[in-house]
């Protein structure tokens, strides 16, 4: 038996949820999975895992072996990159992650000028507005727009962006401009959905919270189509700063309550502590960080 081999099929199939999803990844049929997991269980005399026809749960020796199989298995994989070269000169995948408007306006110009830097290295870019998990998905380095809780993953911090509220010149000199958040009752909003409540914004007044009801005109569920709708004279919209900032520069939207905006949310770059980092990734960073603090200047 191939022990690497077999506490590899382990670990996928608890990381998969099934052994019949980890033969889908693996490019293996199910009963190979299933003899090499029965093998290593006999190998060992003792029962790593619970089965049934929907899922499968560890036992209380599976859970710590699997632990203990993921770390050997990273030292190994580190063991080889090193030995392949990949800790002397910059090559191999780099799976980058980010928002999906951000991605497009802000990640992927700089990635395209690192590609150009780099020909040894391919990057595959992952955009989502969802959260995609870094370990479980194997991803290299994530791109976040929010305040992030303590982990064991590490932060680099590359700008700010605010969250604004505007409109168009045409709705603004048929309404009037609002001076402060209670004003927002007289006026119509376009809002996101399942961003924010549609029918409170919340605003910031010195170190205080300001909840202030709005009426909700149109309520749309991309941030996009909320500024098209602004531009279009719907009403007002909140989004994020970059998401807005081609329409404020042509004069399509103009900002407005600025001195009442939350704090702006960070943008960092997030990956996995692992020590010694691949030099891809580290290449990468060492790349990425001025460009980003560049595109993304500190809000006044």
């Amino acid at each position: 038996m191939d022990r690497f081999e077999a506490m590899s099929i382990l670990v996928t199939a608890v990381d998969a949820g099934s052994l019949s999803a980890a033969g889908r990844r693996l490019g293996m049929p199910l009963a190979s999975v299933s003899r090499k997991v029965s093998e290593l269980e006999a190998h060992l005399k003792t029962k790593l895992l619970t089965r049934t026809t929907r899922q499968l749960s560890l036992t209380d020796a599976g859970q710590s072996y699997v632990a203990a199989c993921k770390r050997i298995l990273e030292e190994v994989g580190e063991a080889e990159r090193a030995a392949t070269g990949e800790y002397s000169a910059p090559k191999g995948d780099l799976v980058i992650t980010a928002p999906i408007v951000f991605g497009r306006l802000h990640v992927l110009p700089v990635v395209s000028d690192f590609l150009k830097a780099y020909p040894d290295i391919n990057v595959r870019m992952v955009l989502a507005d969802h959260l995609v998990h870094i370990l479980e998905d194997h991803i290299d380095l994530a791109v976040r727009i929010a305040q992030l809780p303590d982990s064991s993953l590490v932060a680099r911090q590359v700008g700010l962006i605010r969250r604004i509220v505007c409109a168009s010149p045409a709705y603004l000199a048929a309404r009037g401009r609002p001076k402060t958040p209670q004003d927002l009752a007289k006026h119509d909003c376009v809002t996101r959905e399942s961003l924010t409540s549609p029918h409170v914004w919340t605003f910031r007044a010195g170190k205080s919270e300001i909840p202030v009801k709005i009426h909700s005109r149109l309520s749309i569920n991309t941030g996009e189509a909320a500024i098209d709708a602004a531009i279009g004279g719907v009403g007002l919209t909140r989004v994020l700063s970059y998401q807005a900032a081609d329409a404020i520069a042509a004069g399509k939207l103009i900002v407005v309550l600025e001195d009442f905006e939350p704090a702006p949310s960070p943008v960092n770059l997030i990956y996995a502590d692992q020590g010694l980092l691949p030099l891809k990734l580290r290449a990468f960073l060492d790349f990425a960080l001025p460009r980003f603090k560049m595109r993304l200047p500190v809000p006044a």
